[in-house]
């Protein structure tokens, strides 16, 4: 029932330039915000790319860091959004409890009583805390906070999280896509 670990986690972003002199501004991803230099070099998500990374200063929202192959304050803008990975043999091993985001996705996603609600598609973190999308092919996309009162299992050996969304969030009709959208009658 489980599924394929991915070989490579998402550690950071870059997140723009930061001054004149080929810095970028990089967002982390990791538990302690400065450990994703540790696993450099880091690749692009389509692995053409791989950067070394010096810290050099903690700015507003990340890190300022000077990327290997990045001399210039143009350059480091054109990266803005790539996704920087590290392989997961050089992470460090997780406690029990733990998982990285990346194994989430593909889990398949079911309410507390066992009905089906879709699988994970995506896990992200926009600024104010984790949020979860459950989804599939015909059904609507559901956005929830990823916290353990509305995820309460994540069973990666299993393949599934159980997801006990609020009430009012889970209308009758919730997983089908509507036929008339914008239709009045």
């Amino acid at each position: 029932m489980s599924q394929p670990r991915p070989s490579r986690v998402c550690v950071a972003a870059i997140a723009g330039a930061y001054g004149v002199r080929g810095e970028a501004r990089v967002k982390s991803f990791t538990a302690d915000p400065l450990a994703f230099a540790d696993y450099a070099p880091l690749e692009s998500e389509d692995g053409a790319r791989q950067f070394s990374v010096k810290v050099t200063r903690p700015v507003a929202g990340g890190f300022a860091a000077r990327l290997g192959g990045v001399p210039t304050r143009e350059a480091a803008e054109a990266l803005k959004g790539t996704r920087l990975y590290a392989p997961r043999d050089r992470l460090p091993p997780l406690e029990t409890d733990e998982f990285y985001h990346a194994d989430l996705i593909g889990l398949a996603a079911f309410d507390t009583g066992g009905a089906p609600l879709g699988r994970v598609l995506a896990v992200d973190d926009f600024g104010a805390g984790d949020v979860i999308d459950i989804g599939g092919p015909g059904l609507r996309t559901l956005t929830l906070p990823f916290t353990r009162a509305v995820v309460p299992t994540v069973d990666i050996a299993q393949g599934r999280v159980v997801i006990d969304p609020p009430a009012e969030v889970i209308a009758p009709d919730f997983g089908k896509e509507d036929a008339a959208d914008g239709d009045d009658g």
